[in-house]
């Protein structure tokens, strides 16, 4: 059309909602979502601008515009922080059993048969395309001791178009894991985990939406102090991300304090793993010196609450962690701790844990001495969490509808929900897609600006 310059790759006009901070979120009614050539959001230009009209017809022409359907709304895509991969084949069982028991009976003999490659390709593979058909854009991976088939997952995510940050796993104490699935010794773990952001490293330079290694020392109940040390050196070296878990349980708790005399974060902090790049799951048992060492560290925590209720043995207080010491938090489904590969399950039990905690749940107990107060969240936060809060975390430009940040969006089909008037206000719609979305509400997801789902296509090739 004359007069307007073609400069985006392509339009999406819609509904979107997206957080603005912790406790508030922006609609975008209507708006035009102007995508670069990079993926990222180059403009978002409103109803009430100038140009609206006139870009609309532009990119029409072109074929390059997307006008969403009535009903369909714009959520950023779900960042899971916290993320077993192997463990998607146990997801579901054994959840009955106390930590320590469930690792050695269960996980541990199933992590052993990911030296089998052919295993391991079938499940990373359905477990990523399962992630992504749930909306989650971005993944942080626990992988396994085995560095090819570590690497294994970190390709399949660059295929299939997820955003992944995966880990080979470091558990090297002879002490404390089987003969059968641990590291040889501190030096072989460090020199394969070396190997392993290597190659990551060179991955990443052929996949547009990224894929980065992660130093993974399983907890500190695994690893010894010489593989700790290393791990904490390694990633100071190649200025990258780290994982692990941080104090999530009575039994791990207490075994970090017997052992180094102080609790998990400084003990990690010691050997250099409590960074701007750090991500601790769980993180139920803090104490106020903890938090405030996440706090200056910008160590972020991954919120797991369905897992939290199973092995956590606490509610982590992410309202605490958040108005008081400004934490950076997250979400995460610690499949298979958690059952549920979806975020939405996690929302709304980061909700429900929230109100348990500062309601209490023991009956016998005086409602003014039952719960802890101040320690609700609101679905608001939830959502944060789900999003801004895990990009945040991550230290990457993702989680929100706004420019310069990648197009990694999942579109929601309401059609299903009961929303029966077109009045209804749309803060009261964007409740009703957190609450009761499920998978097939998500016929779009895109990462990077490019398709990566569609419920209508059977198949859908990701082009590099």
């Amino acid at each position: 059309m004359k007069g307007v310059v073609i400069l985006f790759k392509f339009i999406v006009k819609g509904t979107g909602f997206s957080s603005v901070d912790p406790k508030n979120v922006e609609i975008f009614e209507e708006a035009l979502f102007c995508i670069s050539e990079s993926g990222t959001i180059a403009k978002v230009i409103l109803p009430e601008d100038e140009e609206y009209q006139s870009t609309i017809q532009a990119y029409s022409m072109k074929n390059q515009f997307q006008n969403l359907k009535k009903g369909q709304f714009i959520l950023p895509g779900f960042i899971d922080l916290h993320i077993h991969a192997p463990q998607w084949a146990q997801a579901g069982t054994a959840l009955d059993l106390p930590l320590y028991e469930w690792l050695n009976t269960y996980t541990f003999p199933l992590e052993a048969k990911f030296s089998d490659l052919v295993f391991a390709e079938q499940v990373y593979s359905d477990l990523v395309s399962q992630l992504i058909k749930n909306g989650t854009t971005t993944a942080m991976y626990f992988a396994t001791v085995h560095r090819q088939a570590s690497r294994r997952l970190a390709e399949i995510c660059s295929e299939k178009g997820q955003r992944g940050l995966v880990g080979k796993v470091v558990m090297d104490d002879p002490e404390q894991n089987p003969e059968y699935y641990r590291d040889e010794s501190p030096s072989t773990a460090l020199a394969e985990t070396e190997l392993f952001i290597q190659e990551i490293i060179e991955l990443n330079k052929r996949t547009p939406q990224g894929v980065y290694p992660v130093v993974t020392p399983r907890f500190i109940p695994s690893c010894t102090d010489a593989s700790l040390k290393g791990l904490g050196a390694l990633a100071a070296k190649y200025d990258i991300h780290i994982q692990s878990h941080c104090s999530e349980s009575d039994w791990a708790h207490d075994f970090v304090r017997e052992r180094f005399g102080k609790n998990d974060a400084f003990a990690l902090d010691d050997f250099g793993l409590m960074t701007e790049k750090s991500v601790m799951a769980h993180c139920g048992f803090l104490s106020d010196q903890d938090m405030k060492l996440f706090a200056e560290t910008g160590t972020a925590v991954a919120h797991c609450p369905i897992s939290n209720a199973y092995f956590g043995n606490a509610v982590t207080p992410i309202a605490k962690l958040l108005n008081q010491y400004q934490v950076e938090i997250g979400l995460g489904s610690d499949i298979s701790g958690g059952f549920s590969p979806s975020l939405f399950d996690n929302i709304k039990q980061a909700v429900m844990s929230s109100r348990m905690l500062e309601d209490g749940v023991d009956k016998e107990c005086c409602s003014e001495k039952r719960g802890v107060s101040n320690s609700r969240i609101s679905l608001n936060e939830a959502f944060y969490l789900a999003t801004a809060g895990g990009g945040q975390a991550l230290s990457l430009p993702i989680g929100r509808l706004a420019v310069d940040y990648a197009w990694d969006v999942q579109i929601i089909d309401s059609s299903e929900l009961p929303i029966f008037s077109k009045e209804e206000p749309l803060m009261a719609i964007f409740q009703k897609l957190l609450y009761l979305s499920r998978p097939d509400n998500i016929v779009e997801v895109w990462v990077q600006g490019r398709k990566v789902h569609d419920k209508f296509m059977k198949e859908l090739e990701v082009q590099m």
